[in-house]
């Protein structure tokens, strides 16, 4: 069994990408800019996007935060995403989500100009990539390819199973594994919350992708021996014997699918970090575009 440690590979990513950004600072070329706009004060976005900041410094990337308040009206945040769109300065930016009640976050996304959409949930992007076209993958399932790339996982003519179908991970990993390419080539099952009969469908498939926010939803007896298992679900879990009162958990059962696994990605620890290294290249690639 291995580990897909998204720790050790997003750090190689920072450091590859940093090494590009020092070449441009050699040359006095404009580095890479960021920013986050974030609405209210939800603790976990705030700490998100927090850990998106650091991650800018640590390869030398410039970034901004935008800081608006719970009560901003959506056509405020509409007027901010303008102003960003028409600043040459930014070459990316993220809207991070949720939002407060009053703002329609589909309006709000389409209102991103798509070649600064470096999260990739704009419309144009997303069909960019249903059609197998160069463009800004969302930065999870961007992550997800990337293990499984630079671990040398086999995807072609295998069988994988999506569990979960949101717009964010579980409809563009669907897509993306079974586009021509690797990591993809493979055959493709997308489950959901009305699907019957779920362990025997998870129990034919070589890669299992989870993303369904259900504490050790996957059992040892769902799987396979030799799957691969992907873990993007995190949960807080209440726990009396923790420090912190709860321990984080994902959606995989970890100590008992890891006994048949032939790659498993542990929580925390795996898909986690390449989220935001895969956010950073993708602010890298809106750089090179706008030169």
């Amino acid at each position: 069994m291995v580990i897909l440690d998204g720790k050790k590979v997003s750090n190689d990513i920072k450091n590859e990408i940093t090494v590009q950004v020092n070449k441009m600072k050699d040359k006095g070329e404009k580095v890479p800019h960021l920013a986050a706009v974030i609405v209210g004060n939800d603790g976990a976005s705030l700490t998100y996007v927090g850990s998106k900041v650091r991650a800018c410094e640590r390869v030398g990337f410039e970034s901004t935060m935008v800081r608006m308040s719970n009560t901003t009206s959506e056509i405020e945040l509409l007027d901010k995403i303008k102003e960003l769109n028409q600043n040459d300065d930014i070459d990316g930016f993220i809207i991070q989500l949720p939002l407060p009640p009053q703002i329609n976050t589909q309006k709000v996304l389409m209102a991103v100009d798509p070649s600064k959409d470096v999260d990739g949930f704009h419309p144009e992007n997303f069909g960019k990539m249903a059609l197998d076209m160069s463009t800004f993958i969302p930065a999870t399932p961007f992550g997800i390819l990337e293990l499984l790339d630079r671990y040398g996982v086999e995807t072609k003519g295998k069988h994988t199973v999506v569990i979960g179908r949101s717009h964010i991970v579980g409809r563009p990993m669907s897509i993306l594994m079974g586009r021509k390419g690797f990591p993809g080539n493979s055959t493709v099952t997308l489950t959901h919350s009305h699907t019957k009969n779920i362990t025997q469908i998870t129990s034919q498939a070589d890669i299992i992708i989870s993303a369904l926010g259900v504490p050790n939803f996957l059992k040892a007896e769902m799987v396979k021996d030799d799957a691969v298992i992907i873990d993007v679900g995190i949960s807080r879990v209440p726990d009396e014997t923790s420090p912190k009162g709860y321990i984080i958990t994902g959606d995989v059962d970890f100590k008992n699918v890891s006994k048949k696994a032939s790659y498993i990605t542990p929580v925390p620890g795996g898909v986690g970090p390449m989220t935001i290294a895969m956010l950073l290249k993708n602010t890298l690639l809106a750089r090179e575009q706008r030169m």
